[in-house]
């Protein structure tokens, strides 16, 4: 049995870490995962059994991943682990999808974990599907302030004051990141990851677990002859391509 942990708060993702391997000897960690990107691409790469997801993560949400895991990684079932008991208990408690509230309770682990023993091999996506739907529903907007509006990045010497309305799309350069726009590009020295929690959700997307673009720069949306997503930029020659788990993100467009 495998499973994957999502939680971008890195104290509880070794708590929860740790309370498995009690409560679940059999059960292999295969990833740890700090973030939505993250935890997707991870799942479609390992096809775990079991996806346990924070509701509240930088990016992609437990949501998100959970609803794009769902084609995928059909067979593995999610967990979701949540602070919002009053908005999602109901949902959880009329479908097949289970949840550990924070801070979790080991009596309440193995309880989760005896039920998912009980499910392997059933999976029912539309359920999941369903509760998604209703947790989208119910649960109140994350509480943060207003959305990055401009960023100070550099090239060379010199500093620059660069519009995030400007930017194509930013991309993750070791410890740094490269901010490109229709001029050019620049050296930014905000994590990726930092840079999901503060960038406006509607506009910024994660295609990637090294790139995030800008919607209003994409001209096209298309897939090349392997079937990977490919996109089309204006004011730049270079294409992206979105990495096979993020598909399902663009589907409708």
């Amino acid at each position: 049995m495998k499973c994957v942990i999502a939680e971008d708060e890195a104290l509880l993702r070794e708590e929860l870490a740790g309370l498995l391997r009690s409560a679940w000897p059999g059960l292999a960690i295969v990833a740890e995962c700090e973030d939505g990107g993250s935890a997707l691409e991870a799942i479609s790469e390992q096809r775990p059994d079991v996806a346990f997801l924070d509701i509240r993560m930088p990016g992609l949400s437990g949501l998100e991943v959970a609803s794009a895991a769902a084609e995928a990684s059909p067979g593995t079932h999610v967990v979701f682990v949540t602070a919002y008991d009053q908005y999602a208990i109901d949902a959880f408690e009329r479908g097949a999808v289970d949840y550990l509230l924070k801070p979790i309770a080991p009596d309440r682990l193995a309880a989760t974990v005896a039920r998912l023993k009980t499910r392997l091999g059933t999976n029912d996506g539309s359920m999941l599907a369903r509760i998604i739907d209703q947790l989208r529903a119910k649960l109140p907007l994350a509480s943060k302030g207003p959305p990055l509006a401009w960023v100070t990045a550099s090239v060379g010497k010199e500093t620059r004051l660069i519009l995030v309305d400007d930017v194509a799309y930013f991309r993750a350069d070791n410890k740094y990141t490269t901010v490109v726009t229709a001029a050019g590009e620049s050296l930014l020295r905000t994590p990726l990851r930092e840079l999901l929690e503060v960038l406006d959700a509607q506009h910024f997307r994660q295609i990637h677990r090294s790139t995030i673009v800008n919607m209003k720069a994409v001209a096209a949306v298309s897939r090349d002859d392997t079937g990977r997503g490919v996109l089309r930029l204006r004011g730049r020659t270079e294409t992206l391509v979105v990495s096979q788990p993020f598909m399902s993100l663009f589907r409708g467009m």
